[in-house]
This record gives structure tokens, sequence and C-alpha cells, in this order.
């Protein structure tokens, strides 16, 4: 199987790094990429979110860039490159799916997402805390996310949904009796700490959760701007109310 579009991405990266290509391209390093990695992840989400086929195929192109990109500057350093990179990610993916590369029999999506988080603990025997490998780059949501699951993983779980909700609304009453800003800060991470796990308990990604809540938010408000009869900041609190509930309906 022939991939020649890759091979020449991957040749067109070489020049642009090398004596007689870009500048900007040869001064960018692993840490000033870091950014741009994140970004075009990002962006790359937003349209799968968007289900725009066109745009989802130049994100992956991005993101494709970066991997590229970092490889190449790897491959200058003599550290790795692109061929290290293919070649870990298809032994990792080989070794993690026992059950199609080999005699592993499994009944459901459960059993292989544990043998999954085994096969990683054996991979990575210097962890010695279930907390080991959370990223410290990612978004704070996402890291509650894995920090709660990494502790239901080992029994570290709430009773029942009721529970959850009652350590809701307890961390929302000392929050409320909290008297210094610093440990209003400390209770409103609890709040967001508690509905994460709150989300988790019902399978929602609170991380998409937000994303879209945002998304919704911005669209009523661009709404509201373009059907105000007035600038909005000339609106009184009754007004507001008002155009939000016809912004919400259109």
């Amino acid at each position: 199987m022939n991939y020649p579009n890759i091979e020449r991405l991957i040749e067109i990266i070489a020049i642009l790094r090398s004596e007689n290509g870009c500048k900007w391209d040869r001064e960018q390093t692993h840490a000033s990429l870091k950014r741009n990695m994140l970004e075009e992840a990002y962006e790359a989400v937003d349209a799968i979110d968007d289900n725009d086929f066109k745009h989802i195929k130049e994100e992956l192109g991005d993101v494709l860039l970066q991997v590229v990109l970092h490889s190449q500057i790897a491959k200058e350093e003599n550290v790795f490159d692109i061929e290290d990179v293919a070649k870990g990610i298809s032994e990792k993916l080989i070794h993690r799916h026992p059950h199609v590369f080999g005699n592993v029999k499994v009944n459901s999506t459960d059993e292989i997402l544990d043998n999954w988080e085994k096969l990683k603990q054996e991979e990575k025997p210097h962890r010695k805390s279930i907390m080991d490998g959370i990223s410290r780059s990612q978004s704070a949501l996402m890291s509650t996310q894995k920090i709660s699951k990494k502790a239901v993983n080992v029994g570290f779980e709430w009773p029942d949904e009721q529970a959850l909700y009652d350590c809701v609304l307890s961390e929302i009453k000392e929050f409320k009796e909290a008297k210094t800003a610093e440990n209003k800060e400390e209770e409103l991470g609890d709040i967001l700490f508690a509905i994460v796990n709150l989300a988790r308990w019902n399978k929602i990604d609170a991380e998409q959760a937000l994303l879209k809540a945002n998304k919704k938010f911005i669209k009523r408000f661009r709404t509201m701007e373009s059907i105000s009869d007035k600038p909005l900041e000339q609106l009184s609190l009754e007004e507001w109310d008002k155009l939000w509930n016809e912004a919400k309906k259109a």
C-alpha cells in the first residue's frame, strides 16, 4: 500500500526546516509549537462537531502537520523520526488489542477497556500511584474526568446518583458559607469537581457539554444583538430577559 502524499509531506517539512528553507520553520522547537498543537486539535474537534467533512479533512491535515514537524525536529536532534513514531503507536495498538491480534476473548466494551487499562499499567511499571500519568497540559475539566475515572477504577465511587446530588448541594452550601476569597475559590473548585463526577455518572463528557453550552450561549447572544432595537448596553434587566427569551425561541 502506497502513501505518496504522506511521503511528500515529510519531504516538504524537511525542506522547510533545511538551511535553504523557511526561517520561521527553522526557528521552531518542541516547546514553541505546544500552543499550535493544542489549537489545531481543538479546531479539528470543532470541525467534527459541525459535521463538516471538508473542514474535518483540512483540520486533520493541520494536526498531521504538527506530528510531522515535531518528528522532523526530533530527527534533526538524532532522537527519533516519523518512522519511530509510527512504529511505536503500531506496537502499542497491537499490544493493547489482544482480543483482535491475540487469543484473548472478550464479551463487552467494558472488558476491552478494563484490559486496556491493565495492559497500560504493565507498560508503565515506573508509575507507582493510580494518579500518575495525568496530563498537566489538558483542560481542568478533562483532568477532573480522568482523575475521577482512575479513582473509580479501583472502587472509590459514590454509592448511588443521589449521593452525588447530595454532594453537589453540600459543596454549594459550603461555598455560600465561605468567608474569604481563598475559601470561596476552594469551595467553587469542589463544586466543579462534584459536577464533573455527576456528568461521568451519567456518561456525559463534561468538556463537550460545556463546549456545547458555550456555543449555544454565543449563538443566542448574537441573535440578541441582531434583533435588539437599541444598543445592548442600554437595555434594562427586564429588556435583557425578554430579549433572551426571544433569542431562545429563534
